[in-house]
């Protein structure tokens, strides 16, 4: 759906604040910040990397260059943390026992093993439940668990949400399936794989996923964190599979058949699996950038706006037999994120520089860790240099694409808060739209920093260029092509004018926000505000359609 400005009644007050006439906006500024980050010195940005540490000082030195006051920790730009990186040493594998004797599947066959920091050298023998979608969902009518006794067992559960199941409340039941088992006493979790989710995630592709490393920040006490507390996870596929259901009554083919229609209700199996892996552990640190512009106003400067981007990237793509000796391995990740950065930049730039300064604080947040899963953004949001209380709203900036005329955005998330009418009403004047999800099935909401802000109960929007016009054909070239791999870089045939563009919304947007008399609110009996901020004061949602 789309927003005009027709707000009711108790949005109105959120929304309300003037649209500010935005200053110039720099192409040639935004491509400095773009070619320093992109450059092959950095090495694609790593987190913990001498090339990522260069990138993090290249972005503090900038927030000193605009006078931002330091927001990190001692005084100085850098919130820094300690990671735990733990990576396969040798070949895991699951064995599976049951009436019909026992088998073992290596690591990377029709078994998927999945690493945990807090968990190393995993070596577990436990029986084997089988819980559905492993989802306690009441408001749409899912309780996986009823019935079960998991304590001590490893559960078996289908990958992703029922069908029917609204795609964002069903992405962070799926996100979340592994605590629920947790904390239901059980030690383990497989997860095997719907037809429907088997036809959009190709086993091919989970299988490349299987060395890959998995990396927690670190507690105080140097503990890695983790929810969920399973000590094995993995995914079974094939032949794995159809042994997890061995000797009970209903086969794998049949709960298939069943998960097709709906929801599917669990039962105990009559196997049991041993499952092992092979881990070391290496401690690295890295660090969140963060910069404070104080509000102009002394009632409203205790609140704080964040606009966030990160700072990493994937690093080098290990060598393949087939390379050459001048294969470019190198992901520099020039829209990956350097350009959200540079984006950042110049969005502190022009509000550093505008002399009505913005009433509510400003809070420039460049996170780290966000390819190895949200880890800045997390540690961040957990862990504020401000009061979390006080922080009233976030606007993520990742990959802008910005190789064609861009003429409208996506706000991932506008639909939960008052942060979506804004979006739309600071486009409004640059002739720029606010769409609606394009691809609302690969829940990019749960899937950027901005979700690490909802969990802690703030309204948050993840922007990037939309799919009008040129954008759906731009997007589907550079996520074939592009995405993640080392021909992001300078090559590309940036519009560097689009950036200048994309600043110019986000400064629209970040000043609404800062300077509204009502801060940003979620819309009453929103999934994702009721869970995350039930005691927050909440505003009417527009009309369907509006």
């Amino acid at each position: 759906m789309r927003f005009n400005l027709m707000l009711p009644a108790g949005l109105a007050l959120a929304a309300a604040a003037p649209i500010q006439a935005a200053p110039q906006f720099s192409a040639d500024a935004y491509k400095s910040h773009v070619a320093f980050l992109a450059d092959d010195m950095l090495l694609g940005r790593r987190t913990g990397s001498p090339g990522h540490e260069i990138a993090v000082r290249y972005i503090a030195s900038q927030f000193t260059a605009l006078g931002l006051k330091p927001g990190g920790d001692d005084g100085t730009y850098f919130q820094r943390f300690g990671l735990a990186e733990t990576s396969q040493s040798a070949l895991g594998s699951m064995t599976i026992s049951g009436p019909q004797g026992s088998k073992s599947w290596a690591d990377g066959s029709d078994v998927v093993l999945r690493r945990n920091p807090a968990f190393p050298n995993p070596d577990v023998t436990a029986p084997l439940m089988f819980v559905g979608y492993g989802i306690d969902d009441p408001k749409h009518g899912h309780d996986d668990y009823r019935g079960l006794d998991v304590k001590g067992k490893i559960v078996v559960a289908l990958a992703n949400f029922p069908v029917g199941t609204p795609s964002e409340a069903g992405a962070y039941y799926a996100a979340e399936k592994r605590t629920m088992a947790g904390k239901r006493g059980a030690v383990g979790m497989i997860q095997i794989y719907s037809r429907a989710v088997a036809k959009i995630r190709p086993w091919p592709s989970v299988r490349r996923n299987a060395t890959f490393a998995a990396v927690s920040w670190l507690e105080a006490d140097g503990r890695p964190h983790d929810e969920a507390g399973l000590s094995a996870y993995g995914y079974a596929t094939g032949e794995a599979a159809e042994a997890l259901f061995a000797g009970s009554p209903k086969g794998l083919k049949a709960v298939l058949d069943r998960a097709d229609k709906g929801a599917v209700k669990g039962f105990a199996l009559k196997t049991k699996a041993h499952i092992v892996d092979h881990t070391e552990t290496k401690r690295i640190s890295s660090a969140n950038v963060v910069g404070i512009l104080p509000g102009s106003d002394p009632r409203l400067a205790p609140e704080y706006v964040v606009l966030s981007a990160h700072s990493d990237h994937i690093g080098i793509t290990p060598p393949q037999p087939d390379d050459r000796p001048d294969t470019d391995r190198i992901n520099n990740g020039a829209l990956d994120n350097a350009a959200g950065i540079a984006t950042m930049i110049e969005v502190g730039r022009a509000a550093t520089q505008d002399p009505d300064k913005p009433r509510r604080s400003l809070i420039f947040l460049a996170s780290t860790g966000e390819e190895e899963g949200l880890l800045g953004a997390d540690y961040y949001a957990r862990h504020p240099t401000v009061p979390i209380a006080s922080i009233v709203g976030d606007v993520d900036l990742d990959m802008p694409l910005l190789t064609y005329h861009f003429t409208d955005v996506n706000a991932f998330g506008a639909d939960h808060s008052t942060i979506g009418p804004t979006v739309a009403a600071s486009g409004k004047p640059m002739g720029v739209a606010l769409s609606p999800d394009p691809e609302p099935q690969e829940t990019v909401f749960v899937r950027s920093d901005h979700y690490m802000f909802v969990r802690q109960g703030v309204p948050a929007v993840f922007l990037a260029t939309g799919w009008a016009g040129d954008g759906k054909a731009a997007w589907a070239d550079f996520e074939a092509n592009h995405y993640h791999k080392p021909s992001d870089d300078m090559k590309l045939p940036i519009h560097w004018d689009e950036g200048a563009r994309f600043t110019d919304i986000n400064y629209r947007i970040t000043r609404a926000m800062a300077d509204g008399e009502q801060r940003p609110m979620w819309f009453k009996d929103d999934f994702f505000g009721d869970i995350f901020a039930p005691n927050q004061p909440k505003a009417d949602a527009p009309a369907p359609g509006k």
